[in-house]
């Protein structure tokens, strides 16, 4: 069902999902981490998970040469279809923000506003690449998938540096 208050919305979504805007607010956590928190470790990982996830994207475009659905196309865009690297970069910008946000929030009631608002961006941005009619379902969910799995190794490797610095200082 096409709609044009859906299709702006659609576009809407589509454009926070967007590398322009990723890079915005990727600069203004960037930002916070580093002037306002103090968090230098902590920029490190959101820079690794970014740069990752946009590397990782590339690679598979270049190794799966999906082509993009050609009907019921509402935007143009140009490349290979599989993963969505708008999909991957919500999850991975969202993802990263979300974690990073969390260890700060002591509040349950703010953890969960948090928790469904990265649900909404990242499963939002996902819908409107589909209904845009530039990529298929399976393009997002790999790109999900990518995304998410890249930004659990991530994380893990953070914490295991991030452990073994606070071992070693306590020896």
């Amino acid at each position: 069902m096409e709609t044009p208050a859906l299709t702006a919305f659609a576009k809407a979504l589509s454009l926070v999902g967007s590398s322009r805007l990723a890079i915005g607010i990727s600069l203004l956590a960037m930002c916070l981490l580093y002037f306002l928190l103090k968090h230098r470790l902590e920029l490190l990982l959101f820079l690794w998970v970014g740069i990752g996830s946009q590397v990782l994207n590339t690679v598979m475009k270049l190794l799966f040469h999906r082509e993009r659905p050609n009907i019921n196309r509402i935007i143009e865009e140009v490349g290979y279809s599989f993963p969505s690297g708008h999909s991957m970069a919500a999850f991975s910008l969202y993802g990263a923000l979300a974690y990073l946000l969390w260890r700060h929030m002591r509040v349950r009631n703010e953890r969960i506003v948090l928790i469904v608002l990265v649900v909404f961006m990242t499963a939002g941005i996902g819908w409107s690449r589909i209904y845009l009619g530039v990529h298929y379902p399976s393009d997002v969910i790999g790109g999900y998938l990518a995304s998410g799995a890249w930004l659990m190794l991530s994380i893990g490797c953070f914490e295991a540096f991030r452990n073994s610095r606070i071992e070693r200082v306590k020896k």
